[in-house]
């Protein structure tokens, strides 16, 4: 059978371990090469081809359910469900999303693109099948990387409280989440797996047999059911901690080995209960170079398949917001011992990985825990330090009341700087940074700030280091900057709620706030291509908002467009309307940035002209409004 015929994953039933071997050597061959071309996870995947063989093959997925955690792993799942014929689509608009989605299959069970949510939904579905009388088996698959979030590990102790409640977690043990892990949990799996009798159960137990005159090869078939009978001998020392918990501990399984995964997987269906199967991989197994940098290539862009470098891009590109980012934060730690940079799991992301092999005393990194980490930054700040938590603006979300309850509650100096703000592109719905602006312009103590470019970025960082007043964020988005001149110190702060004109007109107030700031100004030249001028304002701050600026240039000019790469509901143009009817300056304002939708994933250039957010898209829109003109007028 060929991987192409494979449409349901029942049809893996029956097939031989020789057929299943030659199926996952197709799945990562169409991975591989799939990845290379459009860009996408890819370690990930490539580490749990024979999991997912050797799961799939002991459930009936027509009733059976299999909750992915991340999601980013499940390519190999995808392959097998009914996608391989539009796989090449993947991470593309209308195409295969890099995520699971509950609308693109009905094999996806449940949707995540943010870790440790697995166990929790499994558990959820666990319990809602018992109180009907159903029967299914529900399982989670959760990377060892994942199971460092607070949430899994509060899931772990429900369900361990729960002993009738049949449930099976699988721990996809690679040793990393992004990049290496970090903290005790981690260490005590690392600790599990080079145990003792685990070592010698896996380097020299068939060996021993083998040499036991005229009896080892007799023995061989019943070597793997020995073999087993001895893991469970050791599990007293090596799964403690699980089976305290109140789950059955199995494991450490190899997960590169397909029969010996079916037979694990068999045999933890038959216990009730709640069972934890540990599986050992390898991320990146496959591709000798995935394997051998495993941070690098846990994601890629379109690159060559047998160098395994990137393909070049067509012309220079200005450096990325979040190395500029790095490079000034470095060098303001350098001068200041007291800051301290902040990651979740995302060193090489936010960059902050230049921090830690600079100065590694200034640096931590939690975890996959955006809610300790955000308390953590709190506890600093309240013995003077400067703590700087750079986090994605999606994941920043996961610690909500920890910036309410810990930070702003009592007023304390957390530097947040929110990677990945606005649109994202292919990643989709789960990782767009849309929401930040609103979520944290309703808190107080909150300062909000977002550069309209890189040398911009470069004093914002100066000025989020200098506040100590109280909590402040800076947003700013992924990829490259404008490639405006950069300056390798003496950065000057900015006043903070203070604004700036980059353009006089009489006709319409365009306030532009970050990443808008640029497509406003190309928006304004075609407006005087039209006989229309437009004062265009650089915002810099959504909170405090600079109103002795603003509010005088909207009653003097009568009509306001806002502009941001945001949620209108509650955004920045929402503050600007706000703060003009507070000031009862009654005016049109048109506000401009994302609608009430979900984005889904296609390039940001693509998402921003179907949400018509275009420099020309933006003068028609403006013409349309205010100056009773076609569409058609702009050309």
């Amino acid at each position: 059978m060929h991987l192409s015929e494979i449409t349901h994953p029942n049809q893996l039933h029956g097939l031989s371990i020789r057929q299943l071997q030659q199926i996952a050597r197709q799945i990562r061959d169409k991975h591989l090469q799939t990845v290379a071309a459009t860009g996408g996870h890819l370690g990930p995947g490539l580490g749990v081809v024979e999991l997912t063989l050797g799961l799939y093959q002991t459930l009936d997925l027509d009733r059976d359910k299999v909750i992915w955690d991340v999601g980013h792993q499940a390519y190999p799942h995808k392959l097998i469900t009914g996608r391989y014929s539009n796989f090449h689509t993947l991470r593309q608009k209308d195409g295969v999303a890099g995520y699971l989605k509950r609308c693109e299959s009905k094999f996806d069970h449940f949707g995540a693109g943010h870790a440790s949510t697995s166990i929790s939904a499994a558990l959820g579905m666990a319990l809602a099948r018992d109180l009907k009388g159903e029967k299914f088996k529900a399982v989670a698959v959760i990377g060892d990387g994942a199971l460092t979030g607070g949430m899994a590990l509060e899931a772990i102790n429900h369900a361990g409280h729960l002993p009738k409640t049949n449930l099976l977690v699988v721990l996809n043990d690679n040793e990393m989440s992004i990049s290496p892990n970090v903290g005790a949990i981690p260490r005590y799996l690392n600790k599990m797996r080079l145990s003792a009798p685990v070592q010698f159960i896996k380097d020299n137990f068939e060996e021993q047999f083998k040499h036991i005159p005229f009896v080892g090869e007799s023995l061989s078939p019943e070597l793997g059911r020995i073999k087993e009978g001895m893991k469970r001998l050791a599990v007293p020392k090596v799964g403690a901690v699980f089976e305290e918990l109140g789950f059955t501990y199995i494991g450490p399984v190899d997960g590169h080995n397909i029969e010996e995964l079916i037979a694990t997987f068999q045999q933890a269906h038959q216990i009730p209960g709640p069972v934890l199967v540990h599986v050992s991989t390898v991320k990146g197994k496959g591709y000798e170079l995935a394997e051998q940098d495993q941070v690098g290539y846990h994601a890629q862009n379109p690159f060559n398949l047998t160098t395994g470098k990137a393909i070049p891009s067509s012309k220079p590109k200005p450096p990325a917001y979040a190395k500029v980012f790095a490079h000034t934060l470095v060098k303001l730690a350098e001068q200041n011992p007291k800051i301290i940079g902040i990651t979740a799991a995302m060193a090489t992301g936010t960059g902050l990985d230049k921090l830690q092999a600079k100065l590694p005393n200034q640096y931590i990194d939690v975890g996959i825990a955006e809610q300790h980490a955000v308390t953590l930054a709190a506890g600093l700040a309240s013995e003077g330090m400067r703590p700087v938590a750079a986090i994605y603006s999606t994941f920043l979300q996961r610690a909500y009341d920890q910036i309410i309850h810990d930070v702003c509650i009592q007023n304390l100096p957390v530097f947040f700087c929110l990677d990945r703000a606005g649109i994202v592109g292919a990643d989709g719905p789960t990782h767009q940074g849309m929401y930040d602006i609103a979520y944290l312009r309703c808190i107080p103590n909150m300062v909000l700030m977002a550069p309209k470019d890189e040398a911009e970025l470069q004093r914002m960082i100066v000025t989020g280091v200098n506040y100590t007043k109280g909590a402040i964020a800076m947003r700013f988005p992924r990829g490259n900057g404008h490639g405006v001149p950069l300056m390798e110190e003496g950065w000057e702060p900015l006043e903070i709620g203070k604004g700036e004109i980059l353009r006089t007109g009489d006709d319409v107030l365009l306030v532009s706030y970050g990443t808008m700031v640029y497509p406003s100004m190309q928006a304004a030249e075609i407006l005087s291509e039209h006989g229309i001028e437009a004062t265009v304002v650089n915002a810099r701050f959504a909170k405090p908002l600079d109103t002795e600026l603003i509010v005088p240039l909207a009653q003097k000019i009568g009509r306001v467009v806002t502009l941001e790469e945001g949620c209108v509901m509650g955004g920045f143009g929402s503050a600007v309307a706000e703060a003009l009817l507070d000031a009862d300056v009654v005016v049109p304002v048109k506000r401009i940035g994302i609608p009430d939708i979900l984005v889904d994933h296609a390039t940001p250039d693509e998402s921003k002209a179907e949400l018509g957010l275009t420099s020309r898209q933006i003068a028609e829109r403006v013409l349309q409004a205010y100056f009773q003109l076609q569409p058609s007028a702009v050309g």
